[in-house]
């Protein structure tokens, strides 16, 4: 259950401390991690992406918001949404198919699952609360009046049933870790690595980044893409086989911590890319290029330069190693 707390108190989270973790620890997440976005990747479905939509996404931050939720808890209520619905959509399509000898479509499947969807994207941000260990969660009557506000006449049985089919069809497998887990894991590995960066103001600009690729997703990675295959008019199959670099988390936060630097401390950011590099794998023309299509996002910059030597498209941005 959630408890009330004064806005002062709201005000007062610092948010995450840095240098404080033991080095074992920070290489044994680091590899976790790394396994953990690998596995998720090799198992990558072929409707990844289709629910991180910029209208969801700001719809769940703005809930988010009004509810006084930590950082991770938007990011976590996000990609649980994203599972939840790929999964279920798998579902249908495979009971649909089983009467009817094929699978039924995308899009009629997607029709179908239109009533409810409001309803499950905010089981999703009750559940992605429950799993913080912030002050903060949302209760079944915070989420019924939110509801009744914006004229959607659920009961509080209807809640927990959909609470409940979240979690059933994700086989209570939840607790999954954001893109912002990674981009805070890689800044403590930065500073104990000796990289001269200020943490606290970079970390804030991170999450700014971090939401601008969430709500701009589809234009920042055309962009990449574009710059990846050095065409601007991508064929169905190279889209398709791009699909992996959309949904690495390791190269997203490779690639926003990269961002963050360039704009907060560019004296430092070939040497922020060259520890980055080293810690992940991911090659330093792979950070570039993400960084370039962040910034151009950010102020239609062409800088960071483009390109940094030869190399054929499909070597430019591999999925994490």
């Amino acid at each position: 259950m959630g408890t009330e707390v004064p806005l002062g108190a709201r005000g007062r989270d610092s948010g995450p401390v840095f240098c404080g973790v033991a080095p074992e620890i920070i290489e044994d997440t680091l590899i976790h991690l790394a396994t953990e976005n690998e596995q998720y990747l090799s198992e990558l479905p072929e409707q990844a992406g289709c629910f991180k939509e910029t209208r969801i996404v700001e719809f769940i931050f703005l809930l988010a918001e009004k509810w006084h939720l930590d950082l991770p808890t938007r990011y976590q209520a996000v990609e649980l949404l994203e599972r939840f619905m790929i999964k279920q959509v798998e579902q249908m399509c495979d009971g649909r198919g089983s009467t009817k000898g094929q699978r039924s479509s995308w899009s009629s499947v997607r029709d179908q699952i239109t009533n409810t969807f409001v309803l499950r994207l905010v089981s999703c941000v009750q559940l992605a609360s429950k799993l913080s260990l912030h002050y903060s969660r949302v209760t079944s009557d915070t989420a019924l009046t939110f509801l009744q506000s914006i004229k959607y006449s659920y009961t509080k049985q209807e809640l927990l049933e959909s609470e409940l089919a979240v979690l059933n069809t994700l086989q209570f497998h939840i607790n999954v870790s954001t893109p912002l887990a990674y981009v805070e894991l890689l800044l403590e590995v930065l500073g104990y690595n000796g990289c001269l960066l200020p943490a606290k103001p970079l970390h804030q600009l991170c999450v700014q980044l971090l939401d601008l690729c969430y709500l701009t997703r589809e234009t920042i990675y055309d962009t990449l893409l574009k710059i990846a295959i050095e065409n601007s008019t991508p064929s169905k199959l190279q889209i398709a086989k791009f699909l992996t670099v959309k949904e690495d988390f390791m190269l997203l936060a490779v690639g926003v911590i990269s961002t963050g630097v360039f704009i907060l401390s560019p004296g430092h950011w070939e040497q922020a890319v060259e520890h980055l590099n080293c810690i992940t794998g991911i090659t330093p023309q792979s950070i570039l290029e993400f960084s370039y299509a962040v910034v151009r996002r950010v102020v239609g910059s062409t800088t960071p330069e483009q390109h940094r030597g030869t190399r054929s498209p499909q070597d430019r941005i591999p999925p994490q190693k």
